[in-house]
């Protein structure tokens, strides 16, 4: 078995973990996406609160959840060892930091991760945390959906996004995602090999519109509650 931690702990075992990671975070982020969403329902929150309810009580989907934060902390530890690896190798002439032919986010993966890592902690503190153990910002409320009252999150979403601080910095936090997808999507595929002069193009362009789409997306929400609600 010693082969296969050599491997996992090589060079390009450390980029396969990241890549296989970031597809799967990739995949996560679009069905984030899509729940949240539900936010800008013209309800009440009732959609979003049920959702947010099913997500954290079916038994299937929090079996998957530790899958999702095993991936999260894998591609985290990953991306910082490989950081530092590169880090380690600027003074060579082989260096990323040196090549003319690569762009801001391929660069400056690291610092976007970082940037990236304190707003998921952040995130996760304001609407995950309070979500499971905190006191969130309305009481239980009852939809008559046969499942008695469930926890109130839209009225925690509501009240942040109200904050015009919490608005920009969450607005600044997806263009630091899509900068990191920007690069990530298209280099995830290149490690797999799936680098082809005719698939390519494809996988950059459809890389692209993702890197835009799902963190525009995602944008759109705290500014629709901070103009409109």
């Amino acid at each position: 078995m010693s082969w296969i931690t050599n491997f996992l702990t090589s060079s390009i075992g450390r980029k396969l973990i990241m890549s296989l990671t970031g597809l799967f975070l990739i995949q996560f982020l679009l069905v984030h996406l899509i729940g949240n969403l539900q936010l800008i329902l013209n309800d009440g929150g009732e959609k979003f609160n049920l959702y947010a309810q099913f997500m954290t009580t079916n038994p299937i989907i929090k079996t998957t959840s530790y899958l999702l934060y095993s991936g999260i902390i894998l591609h985290i530890v990953q991306g910082l060892l490989i950081w530092k690896q590169n880090s380690g190798s600027r003074n060579t002439r082989y260096a990323v930091s040196k090549n003319p032919n690569v762009g801001f986010s391929s660069k400056n993966m690291g610092w976007l991760g970082t940037i990236i890592l304190v707003f998921l902690i952040l995130h996760l503190w304001q609407f995950w945390f309070q979500m499971h153990w905190g006191v969130l910002a309305g009481p239980p409320v009852d939809y008559n959906e046969g499942t008695g009252p469930v926890k109130n999150l839209y009225a925690t979403v509501s009240a942040a996004f109200k904050n015009p601080l919490y608005v920009i910095a969450y607005v600044i936090g997806m263009i630091v995602v899509g900068l990191h997808l920007k690069h990530g999507f298209q280099s995830a595929f290149q490690t797999l090999g799936l680098n082809h002069k005719k698939y390519t193009p494809l996988i950059n362009g459809l890389g692209l519109i993702y890197s835009i789409l799902v963190p525009l997306g995602f944008a759109i929400i705290p500014i629709y509650f901070y103009l409109f609600r």
